[in-house]
């Protein structure tokens, strides 16, 4: 699962060449909105999709909106036969910068999980238009051992250098959804705060 994320340009210069990136297409009103620190779903963030001239930010909104609720996670395991996901999972790769993800344990004790030795923490996602509106799903899979004691799910996290094939290369598709993320580092934040 991954109910919030953290974006933070004060701790990456690639978030921070991001931003810029937003800045230069969107405009500065459009940079100055982002959302900074802790990401919510229903938020409208920079998201990098493949573009001629590489990984490019678009503005998206966190969740694919549906009658009654928001679909902001999409199971990697099941991504491609999921009417709702399967064309998206095919053909519409996205890729969530973010410097950090939060998770909470039975405990309710909320922890951030943070790329070791990297200032950015990069998640596959798949993307589509709802209700007239551009949006995205983070992909998430079973936890690997530096998460499992926290949840049983995590983001499909992607090492920097699998950014672009995610991206661009739709026929190593399933090899991306069956992999194991890389381990990360684990940080225990204030047990009052709750998810909601």
């Amino acid at each position: 699962m991954c109910g919030r994320y953290q974006f933070s340009q004060e701790q990456s210069k690639e978030i921070l060449q991001i931003i810029q990136e937003v800045q230069d297409k969107f405009g500065t009103k459009a940079a100055n909105d982002v959302r900074r620190g802790e990401i919510v779903p229903g938020c409208k963030m920079p998201v990098l999709l493949g573009s001629d001239e590489g990984p490019t930010p678009e503005l998206l909104v966190w969740g694919f909106r549906m009658p009654k609720s928001l679909i902001i996670n999409a199971r990697a395991e099941t991504v491609l036969e999921k009417p709702m996901f399967s064309e998206s999972a095919r053909a519409r790769h996205c890729v969530i910068p973010s410097t950090g993800f939060y998770e909470w344990d039975g405990d309710k004790r909320k922890f951030l999980f943070t790329m070791p030795d990297a200032p950015a923490l990069y998640m596959a996602g798949i993307f589509d238009v709802h209700g007239g509106v551009p949006c995205y799903c983070i992909l998430t899979t079973a936890a690997n051992d530096s998460m499992r004691e926290v949840h049983d799910r995590m983001p499909l996290v992607l090492e920097r250098e699998q950014v672009e094939p995610w991206l661009y290369d739709t026929k190593i598709t399933e090899t991306f959804l069956k992999m194991t993320p890389p381990l990360l580092q684990k940080q225990l934040l204030d047990a009052q705060i709750g998810l909601w």
